[in-house]
Formats: C-alpha cells, structure tokens, sequence
C-alpha cells in the first residue's frame, strides 16, 4: 500500500485478507472499521490501518475515529506483538501520543522507528515526554532527538540543560559613569546603608517572635502571601492549614518544594498537594525524592520508578530506607532489563 508518498508491505493475516476482499461486501468492510467485528486487537489493528491508508474516504474516517478511541488494552495486545510493522507503530504514536500507558509500549517496542520518536520528540509532554527524556538508550540514537526535546514548548530548562543545552548570556547594559561626589556624602551614604542593614537583622530575629502572637487566620494569611522566610517558619507549623497554605503560596520556588519532599516528617497532605501538581512532579530530582518518601502512595511510588535512571535504580534495590515493595520493584526492574 502506499502512505503518502512511501511505499510500504505489510503481511496481512487471513482474517484480516477475508475483510479486505469483496466478502461481505462495503457493509462488512464498514463494520470492521467501526470496530464492531469479533477479531483479535492485533487483526484489529491492522485493518484499521489498512483502510485508514485507503483509498475510501468513508473507510478512512470510520478508521481513524476508531483507533483515537479504541481502548488502550486493544492496542497494547497490538503492540505485545514482536514483529508489528514501524508504520503501525508509528500511527498509534502519532494518534495516541498524550496516553501513558500505549506509549510506555510503543516505547518499549524494539521495532519502534526514528520518525515515531522524532514525533514524540516534538509532541510529546508530561508523563510521556519525561519517560521519553530520561531514556539514555532512546535519547542517544541520534543527535536530533535531542535537538527535537530541546525545542519542544514542554520541555524544562534543567532538562534541556541535562540535554546540552547552553542558555544564551544576555550582555548587561553598560551602567552610567556615576558622578563625582563629596566626601561627606559618601561617608553620609556609608551610615544610612550600615543602619539598614541594621534594620533587616532586627525584622528576621523579631519574625519568630511575631509568629508566636498570630492566629491561625493571621498564619494561614501569611503562608498565602509572605516571603520566602515567613514560608519557612510557616511551612514547619504542626497545623495543616497553615503548612498547606504554604504550598499554594504563589511565591513558592522549586527548590523549596523539593525541600519540603526531601524532608521524611512533611505530612501526608503535603505530599498529597506536591503530587497534585504536574509542574512538580514533572522535576526528575521530584519524581526520585517521592519515590523514597514514606507517605508517598505506593502506587504513585511504583509509577514514578519508571522513569528513574538505573543507577538509581540500582540504589534503591539496595536501600534500607525505602519500603521492601520499593526494593522488590527495583529488583524487578533490574531483572527485565537484563533480558
């Protein structure tokens, strides 16, 4: 058959050669477009590809439609299949591309081709473009894949710095040539500077001691609004209306959030809003500190280590920190992939 302009050949099983001859007819054909014929996922699979690359319109449409909406156990009963065509493959990547568990699969697939993860490369976001990014053996197949995740509108800068990015240096505007001034004044100046610095010792010492004389109201208020400092006082508070509001603070960096999943006494509920929020858990350094943090769900736990290095990986199947299911896992992990 042709696709566009490539020509490609494909070994149609005898289910699938009886639907595409004249047995039946349009309305059997018809049919097995829409999904609605008794037939295996792999069969399936590929009449749907088949006609989707016809010549009938009609055909093309019913097909199409039916693969953006077959469910994902039909496909992956598809891609289980060692020998499935690259173009196949390719058409699933390009339909189904925002759904984890078919390409957790597709990705997998050892016949898996360079235009379906260039495809990814450019596409992809979240969930899949993080498994796809933290992939050495994907990612090193060629120079343009990195290229491609790195002018990806979804990608992190620590990722694509991780990827050899280099960010541009903005040249710093010449600063004016400062003008002459009398002694005095700079001595003047020198005073005004020495006793605010003064000023800003004396309003961190007294923070704390403010702390102690607010109200919940007043504390959940402050974590909502305050700097990074009232975030660090408040953040430790023992009530959790007032440590969540912390992390809804508008202000609130990376680096603190990961230091709230680094430490192993942040509560459940902190964790619990961490893992609400993809732009978090998106962070490599995030997804391996939830991994080994005590309150973290185990399913959540489990998902995450998918996308860990081996190194790491490795270290957990060692660690006497984490959970025996963690260690298992990481075991299980080590096992496959040295088959």
């Amino acid at each position: 058959m042709n696709q566009g302009s490539e020509k490609v050949q494909i070994v149609i099983p005898a289910e699938v050669a009886k639907i595409m001859s004249k047995w039946g007819g349009h309305s059997v054909r018809l049919a097995a477009a829409r999904g609605a014929l008794p037939m295996s996922g792999p069969n399936l699979v590929t009449v749907l590809f088949v006609f989707y690359h016809g010549e009938n319109q009609e055909l093309k449409e019913e097909a199409l439609c039916t693969l953006q909406t077959l469910p994902a156990q039909i496909l992956l009963s598809a891609l289980s299949q060692a020998q499935l065509h690259p173009s196949i493959i390719d058409l699933i990547v390009k339909l189904r591309y925002q759904d984890f568990v078919v390409m957790q699969a597709a990705l997998a697939h050892r016949m898996i081709g360079i235009k379906s993860l260039l495809f990814l490369a450019e596409n992809s976001s979240g969930d899949v473009l993080d498994m796809l990014v933290h992939n050495d053996e994907i990612i090193n197949k060629t120079d343009a894949l990195r290229t491609a995740i790195i002018n990806n509108p979804h990608t992190d800068k620590v990722t694509k710095q991780r990827l050899g990015w280099v960010e541009p240096v903005v040249e710093p505007e010449p600063e004016p040539t400062p003008e002459p001034v009398e002694e005095k004044k700079v001595e003047d100046d020198i005073e005004e500077d020495d006793d605010f610095e003064d000023e800003i010792d004396e309003e961190n010492l007294s923070k704390y001691q403010e702390l102690q004389e607010m109200s919940v109201s007043d504390k959940i208020k402050m974590a909502l609004t305050g700097d990074k400092e009232w975030r660090t006082l408040l953040i430790r508070e023992s009530n959790k209306q007032v440590n969540t509001a912390v992390l809804r603070n508008p202000r609130i960096s990376e680096g603190e959030v990961l230091a709230v999943a680094k430490n192993r006494s942040s509560s459940e509920e902190l964790i619990r809003i961490i893992l609400l929020n993809r732009d978090w858990v998106k962070l490599y350094e995030m997804k391996k500190l939830l991994v080994i943090h005590p309150r973290t769900p185990l399913q959540a736990a489990m998902r995450f280590m998918t996308f860990l290095t081996e190194k790491d990986i490795r270290t957990l199947a060692k660690s006497r920190n984490v959970s025996q299911p963690i260690v298992n896992n990481a075991r299980r992990i080590l096992t496959t992939k040295k088959r």
